[in-house]
């Protein structure tokens, strides 16, 4: 059970319907930034993906944002 816990933790979740909806996202972000006006903020994947969840915020992160 550790092992198959290990994998999808590095690899992600099998559910077909979540790696088409990130393979997407991806590529819209790409796309969109590639094009996006000057001064507007870049996308990311996480804006373009309703359905998951961000990943935690770091430290350093976190502090960035504060100036």
């Amino acid at each position: 059970m550790r092992q198959w816990a290990a994998y999808r933790n590095k690899h992600g979740s099998l559910n077909a319907g979540e790696r088409i909806e990130r393979a997407v996202a991806q590529l819209t972000a790409i796309y969109a930034n590639r094009y996006r006006k000057e001064g507007h903020e870049p996308l990311t994947l996480w804006d373009l993906m309703p359905h998951a969840e961000r990943p935690a915020e770091s430290l350093e992160q976190a502090m960035a944002t504060w100036h």
